[in-house]
């Protein structure tokens, strides 16, 4: 079996066409990234910003949880999560501030 070329293209046309298509194979998802690229970084910062909300809402439970403690406790419990890296340094102030008020 033979393949046929298009015989009504000349040489030059048709590695026109290839070039074409390579530089619009590479062109493509830099225009695309150009076009949609703010909308991508806006999801990816909502999900962080979820994900954040997250971790404080359980790390809030997890102190919670322990009930009617002391503020000692409390400070311990919120301590550990600070250690294991579930809170950052602000959560964990953050808490520690809940607990000794009250």
């Amino acid at each position: 079996m033979t393949c046929s070329a298009s015989k009504d293209l000349g040489g030059l046309t048709k590695a026109l066409w290839v070039l074409f298509i390579f530089v619009f194979m590479f062109i493509g998802p830099f225009v695309y990234l150009i076009v949609r690229g703010s909308g991508m970084g806006e999801r990816a910062l909502a999900a962080q910003a979820d994900a954040q909300r997250q971790v404080q809402d359980y790390a809030q439970a997890v102190v919670a949880q322990s009930g009617g403690g002391s503020s000692a406790d409390q400070i311990a419990k919120a301590k550990e999560l600070l250690d294991s890296g579930a809170i950052s340094p602000q959560e964990f102030e953050t808490l520690k501030a809940k607990a000794l008020n009250g």
